[in-house]
């Protein structure tokens, strides 16, 4: 058997250490690895005879830290953190940039360079390449010892060649000379030799990185604080019903049965049931829907959420791991661990860049120097092709639009689990959508009562309700719930003999309306049934026909020997279904409709929201091959669906999103989760998706051509190191930011007065 955790690595900086862990912990027998930069957490495999010790000993070993993760603690409580570790960073910053930019102006202003100029711009330089730039020595010493090399180890190299240079031409080269003056050149120029000082590349090539760094730092905090946010929703203590009085206790004592009061403006506790009063409860922090919805007793509640009206009492069906927003918060942070397999290609090339980088530098110095005799010059080349070409926005192309992505998503009510997810967006060319739940409400409600000729409606309503009022049909509940909405309706007379006839109908007699009046037997039920021991008017039949031509379910109601009217019942579309279908097709794709009904009533639902593919009668088990024959058309699929019979359809189709409303069984055979109970919020996950996909890939062309184009410049020698160093730590603020666009990314607007 296999564990799996996750670990909080320290220390890492660029796709290199990413890899160079990978391999490490690789080596170990039955383990695999996956590392995050951006997070800064490793997700590993182990056997169960394996101890997380070992694991964590092993990232030590070659040089990082490792200690368990705990989902509710943000980073900077981390052991080991050190508090906030922006704070260190902007320190260092800070006092670097004041020592810095004093050298940068003496050595770009000549007028400004005084006698003993140089000298003061080492007392400067001197802490800011040494203390400044003191992380990336002693990440490259730490490399050295394990026969490594990482960003750092380009960084060190390029800030320690540049100091030591300037030390040899003041003290041995002639530039500490009083009244030395030196020119700045956007290129290295010959001739100028050993008079020539790189205090100022040194000291603002460190100060450039360590910016870098902290913009890189905070925008990783910025993309990973949907996750904080979301985990930081739900209350912390919950007043429990225990043995009729109120207590108030930490939420984490609440068990599975326990009853709990919520009042107007209180977070509901954790998942549960309501038992006991009517309100309206805001869930936006979880699906991005910001009309409340209205709950009473049966209904289900999200921990987390906020009661806007009335008091409730809840009873708790879910705590602690198991709730939806604990389980939301477990599918992100899986999500944003993965890799694209994009990413992947990635991380090994940026295994040989570095030495290869280094030999390309070497290479550069030496040929410098046997072409045009001159030390400084070729110096220069070197110190940038060194700078230039550090991969630390190859490390951050993918964990860093995913962070931004998924966290979006989970603002969004979209659970995307994985990087794999991104790239069936892209390739999906049909969408299957199941019918009961998906593009319906999955809830029977009544849509017309036909009153026969000379009959009441109200009473036909009352009638049928009245029969119907003990049994748990969906059909029977709708029409009971619509006759208990009705305005100044009748109360229900008093029924009894009641006789259910096996899925046909109920019989019953029916206490009279009068004191004088006579019992009444009535009968409710399918009309063929009904018409055993009543006769219809034929107006009637015409429109049950017409009716159930629509898809509606019919049922008829008579007593003393006659129909006296009809109640059509019908799986009402979502209000935004329609407009949903229209958005699948903008998008490129082409929606089927599958459902286990009959072909009339899923002919009407695809008429009704402009589905022109219809699979209709197909059994719970058969859907598996249903989509297995589209994709042998080659199609690619994406499936909706929300029920246990939906999951394994779910599981073949290419891409499989649950509604979030469905079952466990279904949320955890899809590759999407929607918290959103709108068929929207899947044309909004593929949206997402697809727009995650293209930053990855953006983040990675940029990252990639900004190396290429830039290395023959370095070699060329028209790079100054210091131009070359802004533009290496501006490459990572880049990637950063263009994956925090997806931050602006909305929802679909939902049309409602145009669906109906």
């Amino acid at each position: 058997m296999a564990t799996t955790i996750d670990l909080d690595i320290g220390g890492m900086t660029c796709a290199s250490c990413v890899a160079r862990i990978e391999k490490k912990l690789g080596k170990l027998p039955e383990v695999t690895a996956f590392v995050n930069l951006a997070t800064e957490r490793a997700q590993v495999t182990m056997p169960d005879s394996m101890s997380v010790d070992e694991i964590i000993d092993t990232v030590e070993a070659a040089g990082y830290t490792a200690a368990p993760h705990r989902q509710d603690q943000p980073p900077e409580q981390r052991p080991d953190s050190g508090g906030d570790p922006t704070n260190n960073q902007l320190r260092r910053l800070v006092i670097c940039t004041i020592l810095a930019v004093p050298v940068a102006l003496l050595a770009m202003i000549p007028p400004i360079q005084f006698t003993y100029w140089q000298w003061l711009s080492l007392t400067l330089a001197s802490p800011v390449a040494v203390w400044g730039a003191w992380p990336f020595h002693r990440a490259m010493a730490v490399n050295l010892r394990h026969l490594t090399t990482t960003m750092d180890t380009l960084v060190s190299l390029g800030v320690a060649a540049a100091y030591l240079w300037s030390l040899y031409a003041l003290f041995f080269g002639g530039a500490g000379v009083p009244g030395m003056r030196m020119a700045f050149h956007w290129f290295a120029t010959p001739g100028s030799g050993p008079v020539t000082i790189y205090l100022e590349v040194a000291s603002v090539l460190t100060v450039l990185i360590l910016l870098g760094r902290y913009l890189q730092a905070r925008a990783t905090q910025r993309s990973s604080a949907a996750i904080r946010t979301l985990l930081d929703l739900g209350a912390k203590d919950a007043v429990v019903l225990r043995n009729g009085r109120e207590t108030l206790v930490p939420i984490a004592q609440l068990v599975v049965g326990d009853r709990f009061v919520v009042r107007a403006g209180e977070q509901i506790a954790t998942d549960g049931r309501v038992t006991e009063g009517h309100s309206a409860v805001d869930e936006s922090m979880l699906t991005g829907e910001s009309v409340p919805r209205d709950v009473s007793v049966g209904d289900q509640v999200v921990g987390a959420t906020l009661n806007a009206q009335g008091r409730l009492l809840v009873q708790a069906t879910r705590v602690g791991a198991d709730t939806q927003l604990a389980q939301m918060g477990r599918l992100i942070e899986q999500a944003q661990m993965g890799k694209a397999p994009v990413q992947q290609l990635a991380d090994k090339i940026s295994v040989v860049f570095v030495p290869l980088v280094i030999l390309v530098a070497i290479g550069t110095l030496v040929g410098w120097l046997l072409i045009t005799h001159d030390t400084a010059q070729g110096f220069a080349a070197a110190v940038s092709v060194l700078v230039i070409a550090c991969p630390c926005a190859l490390g951050l192309a993918t964990p860093a639009a995913l962070m931004v992505g998924t966290g979006r998503g989970a603002q969004l009510g979209i659970l995307i689990k994985g990087p794999d997810v991104l790239q069936a967006t892209r390739a999906i060319d049909t969408v299957v959508l199941d019918k009961t739940g998906t593009v319906t409400t999955g809830v029977m409600n009544v849509v017309d009562v036909l009153p026969a000729a000379a009959t009441d409606r109200n009473e036909v309503m009352t009638v049928a309700a009245a029969l119907e009022a003990g049994s748990t049909h969906p059909i029977a509940q709708a029409i009971v719930r619509r006759a208990n909405a009705e305005p100044d309706r009748p109360a229900h007379p008093v029924t009894t003999d009641l006789v259910s006839s096996g899925g046909l109908g109920v019989t019953g007699t029916l206490a009279p309306a009068q004191p004088d009046g006579l019992p009444i037997r009535a009968r409710a039920g399918r009309l063929a049934w009904v018409l055993e021991s009543a006769a219809a008017d034929p107006a009637l039949l015409a429109l049950a026909e017409q009716a159930e031509s629509q898809g509606r379910t019919v049922v008829a109601v008579a007593w003393d020997g006659a129909v006296r009217g009809l109640i059509t019942v019908a799986d009402t579309l979502r209000p935004t279904s329609v407009q949903a279908v229209g958005e699948f097709r903008r998008l490129g794709l082409t929606p089927y409709l599958l459902t286990g009904d009959n072909a009339t009533v899923a002919a009407f639902v695809a008429r009704a929201c402009g589905i022109d593919q219809v699979i209709a009668g197909v059994l719970p088990e058969s859907k598996v091959r249903t989509i297995a024959s589209l994709q042998s058309q080659g199609r690619v699929t994406a499936m909706v669906g929300d029920g246990i019979n939906d999951a394994a359809g779910l599981a073949q189709a290419d891409l499989g999103i649950a509604m979030g409303t469905g079952t466990d069984v279904a949320i955890e055979a899809s590759d999407i989760t929607l918290v959103r109970d709108d068929l929207l919020a899947a044309v909004d996950a593929v949206r997402l998706s697809r727009a995650t996909l293209a930053r990855v890939r953006s983040n990675l062309f940029w990252a990639f051509a900004y190396n290429v184009a830039a290395m023959p410049l370095a070699v060329l020698g028209l790079l100054n190191p210091m131009i070359a160093g802004a533009a290496m730590a501006f490459s990572s603020v880049f990637v950063l930011q263009n994956s925090l666009w997806l931050r602006r990314f909305k929802p679909t607007p939902a049309q409602l007065e145009a669906t109906g």
